[in-house]
Formats: C-alpha cells, structure tokens, sequence
C-alpha cells in the first residue's frame, strides 16, 4: 500500500553518530526497483558513484568542473577507465589553451594533468590510414620527399626566388606563352603561337649558332629588308654557303658569300651597274 509523509519543513535523516561533524559511519540504503526524484538532486559529498550499466541523460550539455571561479586556468575533461592499463583522456589543457586526447597515469582525482601521452583519432572505420594527422606527423612526411615544400624559380637575373605551398607563380608572356594548369599537380607553358613584338632573339650558348627551322618542306621566309652587320674577317664555311657583309670590291656590292665547295676563297656577289658595265667591255 502506497504510503506519503509530508513534513512542513526541511526534513533530516541520520544514519549513525557524527552526521552534523561529517563523520557519520552508516549507511542510508532504498531497496526498491525505482527510486524517482522530482525535485533537484545536490551532491554536496567528495565522490558520486554510479554502478549501473547504462546512463541515460536528456540534457543536452554536459557541464564539468561546475565551480571552477578562474579564467581558463584549470583543467577538465573525461577519464576512460582501463582497468590495470593507463586511463584515457580526453580533456582541454588550460595552460595550452587546447584539447587533447591521450593517455595517463593520473587518476580522476587529479586537478591537473601534467602526464599525457598523446593518442591517435579515428576519423572513419579501418587502419591506421584512416587516422588524424598532427602537424609534426605532416611535418616528418614532407621532410622524408624532399624537406619542405618549396619550387626555386630563377630570373634572368639570376636571381632565385623559394615559391612555397600556398604562394602563386604568374607566368607573364602576352599573346605568345599559353599556361594551362590541371590538378593534381600538371602544369604547361606553351609557346604555340605567333611571335609578336620581338625586337631581339639571341642565343645564349657560347659562340652557338642561332638556327631558324621551317616545318617540313616550308620555307624560311622575310617579308622586309634583311641587313647584314659587317663581317670583322672572312669566315670558313665547308658543306654549307655563308652570306655576310664586307667593304665592297670588284662586284660593287660588298655582299660575299664563301663555300670551300665552291671555291677555296670568297667571292663578291656583282651588282647590275657592274654587270652591265662587264658586259659591254667583253663585247
């Protein structure tokens, strides 16, 4: 039978002597399948201590170290107990000012933690490949392919600039470099059009030949005048004819040409006026 007791003010039990000197002995036990609490519950003991096999709470936020009066100075967090193995932790390091997981020889009684070994964070379901990486781990990778990642670029200056992860290299050509980049890491400079607005091509190789190449049985072709820079000596040519410019002589051109092919020295190619005066003395 249903039984209420109703008190119009506080009510007390005591179990054993020395409840008011916080040294009472006994224990207070309800015996029944369910015991409901209405009203608030306060714990005002050192340790709570629940032996259930499952916890069910409808708050939505769990709060701990409820009492804590300073500004991010203390630590907090939730103890995983592993039996004879080292505790694992997850709490927020007041003095680093962030969170961290691992394991520690501390107990829950501990205000401070001050042993940690960090653990590793399962982001999906598998092997170890499915883990969180660290900075340093990141860090170690990178160093093992080659150090830290950078690409040296050197003008014509000669002057080389690190372009690290994260920066931007603009290759500027106008109309006449194409850049293409792809991800993941393909990029491609193109000189697939028209030369426009050169005023100089040189080579860069020492006393190296410049070579102009058609395509196939093209042409070279010069659509304007073509100047020849005066020759400081006569050069040497065996299996190819070499134009080039000198004082003029006999041809009134100064335009000669040389092939040993042909002949052992150079020859002057003739103007008309010469020609035409050569041809009305031989008659």
């Amino acid at each position: 039978m249903a039984k209420t007791l109703r008190t119009s003010g506080d009510y007390t039990v005591k179990a054993g002597a020395g409840y008011d000197s916080g040294s009472g002995i006994n224990t207070i036990r309800l015996d029944a399948r369910y015991v409901r609490l209405p009203g608030d519950l306060v714990v005002e003991g050192t340790q709570t201590v629940v032996d259930s096999q499952t916890l069910t709470i409808e708050d939505q936020f769990i709060e701990v170290n409820r009492n804590n009066s300073t500004a991010g100075t203390e630590d907090s967090g939730i103890f995983f107990n592993q039996g004879t193995s080292n505790n694992q932790i997850i709490f927020y390091d007041a003095d680093q000012s962030e969170f961290v997981v691992g394991s520690t020889t501390h107990d829950a009684t501990v205000s401070a933690i001050t042993n940690i070994t960090p653990g590793k964070i399962r982001i999906l379901t598998g092997t170890e490949s499915d883990q969180a990486a660290t900075k340093g781990y990141v860090d170690t990778e990178v160093s093992a392919i080659g150090g830290a990642f950078s690409i040296n670029f050197t003008g014509d200056d000669s002057t080389t600039v690190a372009v690290a992860s994260g920066n931007t290299v603009d290759i500027a050509g106008g109309s006449n470099i194409s850049t293409t980049a792809a991800e993941p890491d393909t990029v491609t400079v193109s000189l697939n059009n028209d030369l426009t607005n050169i005023t100089s091509i040189t080579s860069d190789a020492s006393n190296g030949d410049l070579e102009l190449v058609a395509n196939g049985t093209g042409d070279i072709v010069i659509n304007d005048i073509l100047t020849f820079s005066g020759a400081a000596s006569t050069p040497t040519a065996t299996t190819v004819t070499k134009l080039y410019n000198k004082t003029p002589a006999g041809g009134g051109t100064g335009l000669y040409f040389i092939n040993s092919q042909v002949s052992a020295t150079e020859g002057e190619l003739i103007s008309k006026k010469k020609a035409t005066a050569l041809a009305i003395a031989l008659g």
